[in-house]
């Protein structure tokens, strides 16, 4: 048996050049021996803030089915009044939804409205002066910069992963089958139970709905942009719907060339190329061709793929709309007549 004196070996460590404890040396020599101590430490105070702001409006949704199946998801609260923005395909086909607030409140919620071309939803529960999240601007966001992910992953509640935006413009299909545009690209973590739930920035602003994850791939998960999220809320809580225009596309935000921004005087320094065209679409009847260039709706400049599909929604379907287009280095108007996308 071996008996230890802690003391003498204390002494022996130093006699041999270990140095004495001293917490203020320790803190110095940690300090110079880690100068990104203090950048780790600010990362550290970032992320807890924007948990502090974001995750008081983050709901756990308990879903029933009227086969007695049940799910869970996640949401957020969007308004005070009891607006919750949630993915469709949390609750889709169910009869009630069960909303648990962070401070243990419950509540029962009805359908607002159900989008799956998206896979976005609003909620509504009978609550007031709630906590809740703005929506960010997700055009200004940039790769490489921080995401936050907080939801409910099997059945943890107010769970938090933290990552960056890995890449922009994704697209993926819905579970309707429609292909949905400007997905973001995170390797902060999602899983079963996520769905729903916000992506932060780190001022604390929405910048994505969570949405999916690639299985069994490490750190590739995407979320709904935050502008399109608004632009589908806004539809759902006004209508229980969004009327979408169908005109024929597919395409992809794109820079425009400098030279043929500045001489036919664009205000914007970007466009929406067009990738396809649909065979018997209202864009193949009016001679759009693959690598147009979209710049402007009604007059109205496009900068993006949002821009495109915030104008061809409501009153714009059925009625003739002119699109202007640069083909090669010519810039030429358009005109067609958006359908009723079914």
């Amino acid at each position: 048996m071996i008996d230890r004196d802690d003391t003498q070996h204390s002494d022996t460590l130093v006699a041999q050049g270990w140095p004495e404890h001293n917490p203020t040396a320790v803190g110095s020599a940690t300090s110079a021996a880690f100068p990104d101590a203090a950048l780790l430490d600010e990362y550290s105070r970032t992320v807890v803030s924007v948990v502090d702001l974001v995750a008081p409006s983050v709901v756990n949704i308990e879903t029933r089915m009227k086969n007695a199946q049940s799910g869970n998801g996640s949401g957020f609260v969007i308004a005070p009044d009891g607006f919750i923005l949630t993915n469709s395909h949390v609750v889709q086909g169910a009869s009630e939804f069960v909303v648990n607030l962070p401070d243990g409140r419950e509540y029962r919620a009805k359908s607002v409205g159900d989008d799956p071309d998206t896979d976005l939803a609003v909620i509504r529960i009978d609550g007031s002066q709630l906590p809740y999240v703005r929506l960010a601007d997700s055009e200004k966001l940039r790769v490489g910069q921080v995401a936050i992910a907080i939801g409910n992953p099997l059945g943890f509640q107010a769970s938090v992963t933290t990552g960056v935006i890995s890449a922009l413009g994704r697209s993926m299909h819905a579970q309707s089958g429609r292909l949905i545009d400007n997905i973001i690209q995170t390797d902060a973590s999602l899983n079963p139970g996520n769905s729903g739930g916000p992506l932060a920035n780190s001022a604390g602003e929405v910048i994505g709905v969570n949405t999916a994850m690639i299985r069994p791939a490490q750190g590739i998960c995407f979320a709904i942009a935050s502008n399109t999220a608004k632009l589908v809320a806004g539809w759902l809580i006004k209508e229980g719907r969004i009327r979408r225009g169908y005109v024929g596309i597919a395409g992809q935000t794109v820079p425009l060339h400098r030279r043929v921004a500045r001489f036919y005087h664009l205000p914007l320094e970007t466009g929406v190329l067009v990738v396809s065209v649909e065979k018997g679409s209202p864009s193949e009847q009016s001679r759009i061709h693959p690598n147009d260039i979209i710049v402007a709706f009604n007059d109205e400049p496009i900068g993006s793929v949002h821009d495109l599909h915030k104008k061809l929604v409501g009153e714009r379907i059925g009625a003739v709309c002119k699109l202007t287009i640069i083909r090669h280095t010519e810039q030429l108007g358009i005109y067609l007549t958006p359908r009723e996308s079914r």
